[in-house]
């Protein structure tokens, strides 16, 4: 079907205001007599607080404010387990812990501030690593439970042990994954405004996930719900990483702009950003498969273990899909998964682009080509011997009948785009010199929207005002990912208007309705089905009035253009503009509610049996790279990257969101690695945290994917998060074949290249 405003790659809604410098960041608000908060960390990973001193900090000049945890009404909050503290009470858990929060007259005075704070510390030995804290008898990080697991995720399907007696090949092999940290481009940063627009605090700021801290700062303050407005702004990146680290600076701020009855701007530093922020959890996997000599899975039993740092955050969640997917889309008759999730002293985990997956996919990927090794098979031989298809049970049981499944359909146009045979079979041949190269594939399935984590829905208010101009409200936050530009083409294809009728408002949650959070690759799926059901409803009122006024069937009419057709003589009947005028006339409301609730899943916590997700979208991902092995350096020289995504609402944006998931991917991959020490953070600045730069981009071919799923507006799935999940194990694969050797580590960077294994800041093997 052709469409006149979905399915093009239009400018973004929101790009002149950003590329001419008018966009406000948080950064970039002021308030009249506004204050300046600060916040004083912890000296120690885990350590018990003795005694805090703030006299000194109360005289210092210029001070307004100092609060500590017994100013808090309520002191602990979370999303999902609400153990994470707003500032520590009796004991910091982890090095980035809040102690004390100040508010002064400038940034300078509240800094001097806090080096007059004196904290009085009984260091305690703290425990730094998953597999000690899964230990019996192993010291409690929350001293009040009984073990340090935050979680255990089980999926059974079929007998192993059978299928293991069964097979004729069995590998058993370990993976690890290392922090990483967001890295976006623009540190937290907000303002907090007390008794502003009839409620108790007002917050602007770069927040991913305006409802979850508004329900946090309101829990924090003990006062309801609507006493709390948190209003977004422009966000120069997320990535998942301003979601509870926003709610807690939030709740600082508004204690407070309360305390003092002035606004209070709090504005992190790369430093404290870095200290303080969750990562990406750290994974440790143990992979054992079994297959027959031809190469069919018979079996494979996985047991991952995530470091969820001080508190509990997102590792519930990001676990359970993590054993959701850890087999792969593989059809597998027998299979056994346990991921677990266990406190320890280090820096708390939460969640980050790819949600459990970038981690089990790097593992199950490498394990395929390491079987296809031993099976003396191409990789992309063992994978079509047994990818999903339609009507493929997963290992959750789970029949993949609703949507079409195009695994051989993304492997076979990446294969092409990337001249993958070809390569494959060259690279595999002996290369004389020290730089080699090679190629390797991932490929992936990843379930769309929340799942079976929580009831999933979102909704949307798209209004036409008198003059025919247009708004459109959701609750689901543009964090630079092209939402606005979605939901508006979304909105004028249903209405048969041009773009720039219609303003995207910004998140406000006493206005916007309440949608969840913009996480899960369910923005465009869930908010858009949201505003294309409530511009539909327009339509119909529209319809309705048109037809009265002409005397036709409303299934006569059709909205294209600005205007009004009669479709059986495909002739005009009125303007766009004069329906809205017809309609003020005679009095009809032009603002409708638009809800869409995921369909029904299902799910078994007990033997993770179940439909979790509705539907899937498929990737697959080639890696071309050049390694110098007497260097250990790695060039990537090319990505080819096809992802099918139903529809693609604007293929620019989604073309960009190709190129900055694949760039995530290959930082993930080969350089990004927040090392700690005993749950110290030693790279708290990017002259340390190496990202990739313009000059590590290699040449990027997106392949887009169409397969219009039923589900989806005008056919739409997902494309935020799988786009970074497949990059790391392509890379990965990708330099096993160049080097012979097989590095089963990320990051793979010099050390590990070169050497075997990775060094410390310092020099020290680790």
């Amino acid at each position: 079907m052709v469409y006149s405003k979905v399915n093009k790659p239009i400018i973004r809604v929101d790009a002149y205001e950003k590329v001419i410098g008018k966009a406000k960041f948080a950064a970039d608000l002021y308030f009249p007599n506004m204050l300046y908060g600060k916040v004083l960390r912890s000296k120690y990973p885990y350590a018990r607080i003795v005694k805090i001193d703030i006299e000194k900090a109360l005289t210092c000049p210029g001070v307004e404010a100092v609060i500590t945890a017994d100013d808090i009404p309520n002191n602990e909050f979370g999303v999902i387990v609400q153990n994470q503290q707003v500032l520590a009470r009796q004991q910091v858990l982890y090095i980035g812990d809040g102690i004390a929060v100040v508010a002064a007259e400038t940034k300078e005075a509240a800094a001097k501030a806090l080096g007059l704070i004196k904290v009085e510390y009984e260091e305690l030995p703290g425990i730094f690593d998953p597999e000690e804290a899964a230990k019996k008898g192993a010291p409690l990080v929350h001293s009040e439970l009984e073990n340090n697991q935050v979680v255990h995720h089980r999926l059974r399907k079929g007998d192993t042990e059978r299928g293991f007696a069964q097979a004729e090949v069995i590998l058993e092999r370990e993976y690890t994954t290392q922090f990483v940290e967001h890295a976006y481009i623009e540190p937290e940063s907000l303002v907090a405004v007390p008794y502003e627009h009839n409620t108790l605090v007002t917050i602007y700021g770069s927040i991913q996930n305006p409802f979850s801290c508004r329900n946090a700062v309101a829990s924090v303050l003990k006062v309801p719900l609507n006493k709390v407005r948190i209003i977004q702004n422009h966000m120069g990146g997320s990535f998942g990483g301003k979601d509870e680290v926003m709610s807690s600076m939030a709740a600082r701020a508004a204690l407070l702009a309360l305390k003092t009855n002035r606004p209070v701007k709090m504005v992190n530093t790369r430093d404290e950003s870095i200290l303080e922020s969750y990562k990406r959890h750290p994974y440790k996997m143990k992979y054992k498969v079994g297959a027959t000599k031809e190469g069919k899975l018979a079996a494979m039993e996985i047991k991952c273990l995530a470091d969820s740092g001080a508190y509990a955050c997102q590792t519930p969640f990001v676990t359970w899909r993590s054993v959701v997917q850890a087999t792969g889309p593989y059809e597998l008759p027998n299979v056994k998964t346990d991921t677990y999730g266990y406190y320890t002293n280090n820096v708390y985990t939460g969640a980050m682009r790819g949600y459990g997956s970038p981690q089990i996919i790097f593992a199950q990927e490498s394990l395929m080509d390491e079987l296809a090794e031993e099976l003396k098979m191409t990789p992309m031989e063992l994978r079509l011997k047994n990818i999903y298809h339609n009507n493929s049970i997963t290992a959750s049981g789970q029949k993949l009948d609703n949507h079409q499944v195009s695994l051989e359909e993304v492997i076979n146009k990446a294969v092409e785009a990337s001249n993958y045979k070809d390569k494959y079979r060259e690279y595999s041949k002996p290369q004389s010199g020290d730089k080699k190269r090679g190629i390797g594939m991932a490929i992936s399935f990843r379930g769309c929207s929340l799942g079976a984590e929580a009831t999933d829905a979102a909704g949307a208010i798209v209004a036409i005002q008198r003059d025919g101009s247009i708004l459109i409200s959701c609750g689901l936050a543009e964090n630079g990912e092209g939402l606005k530009t979605v939901f508006t083409q979304i909105a004028a294809e249903e209405l048969g208007v041009d773009i720039r009728r219609i303003n995207y408002m910004e998140v406000d949650t006493s206005v916007s309705p309440e949608s969840g959070a913009t996480v899960a690759s369910r923005s465009t799926i869930l908010g858009g089905n949201a505003v294309k059901n409530a511009a539909h409803q327009l339509k119909e009122t529209l319809a309705e009035i048109v037809a009265a006024e002409f005397k036709i069937k409303t299934n006569n009419l059709d909205f294209k253009n600005e205007n009004i057709y009669e479709k059986n003589k495909n002739q005009k009947i009125i303007s766009f503009d004069e329906a809205i005028t017809l309609a003020n006339q005679q009095g009809i409301f032009l603002s409708v509610y638009g809800w869409y609730k995921a369909p029904d899943i299902s799910w078994d916590e007990e033997n993770g049996q179940g439909r979790p997700y509705f539907t899937y979208v498929y990737g697959c991902q080639i890696a071309e790279v050049e390694v110098d092995t007497a260097t250990g350096q790695i060039e990537v020289l090319k990505m080819t990257a096809a992802h099918d995504v139903g529809r693609a609402i604007n293929p620019a944006c989604l073309k960009g969101q190709i190129y900055g998931g694949v760039m995530m991917g290959l930082g993930y991959g080969i350089m990004e690695e927040v090392e700690t020490a005993n749950g110290y953070i030693k790279n708290t600045n990017f002259d340390e945290y190496l990202i990739p730069t313009v000059k590590d981009m290699p040449e990027i071919i997106p392949v887009i994917v169409e397969n219009p799923d039923p589900h989806g507006p005008y056919g739409a799935k997902s494309i935020g998060e799988p786009t970074l999940e497949l990059g790391a194990p392509a890379i990965a694969n990708a330099v096993a074949q160049a080097t012979g050797k097989r590095i089963r580590h990320l990051p793979l960077n010099l050390e590990r290249v070169l050497l075997g294994h990775s060094l410390s800041k310092g020099g020290t093997k680790k």
